[in-house]
């Protein structure tokens, strides 16, 4: 099975800068990521909006886009561990952020295909 955290979107938490930083307790390393997130959604950010303990959990620290992803809010809805899992993989808000290529594109991919052969139980609802 594998031992990584994959986000709804595809995002492996367990090798997200925000996760391992939170992990470890960096506070500098949040601090920078939080100055770059802002940056990159136009909102001011700070450290602790930038912990994470990974974005499946209900509980936990969660960077705070968590609260506002629609793909998190989808898969969540749906009850699927990550987009892969889901019968309409790939839609169009998966298709929209996860290009074709990109790295969370071919996580989600490689769950598919595994779930697809059976290499991978689905979830039990």
């Amino acid at each position: 099975m594998d031992e990584r955290i994959v986000a709804t979107c595809g995002i492996v938490c367990s090798e997200c800068d925000a996760y391992k930083a939170t992990q470890s307790n960096d506070r500098e390393a949040l601090e920078k990521m939080a100055v770059e997130a802002g940056k990159q959604l136009g909102v001011e950010m700070t450290a602790d909006d930038t912990m994470c303990d990974g974005c499946l959990g209900s509980s936990g620290r969660q960077i705070s886009y968590c609260a506002v992803c629609a793909i998190r809010a989808c898969g969540i809805e749906n009850l699927v561990e990550n987009c892969a899992h889901c019968e309409d993989y790939a839609c169009e808000r998966i298709e929209a952020f996860a290009k074709p290529g990109s790295a969370h594109r071919r996580t989600l991919d490689a769950i598919r295909a595994e779930l697809e052969c059976g290499e991978v139980e689905p979830p039990q609802s």
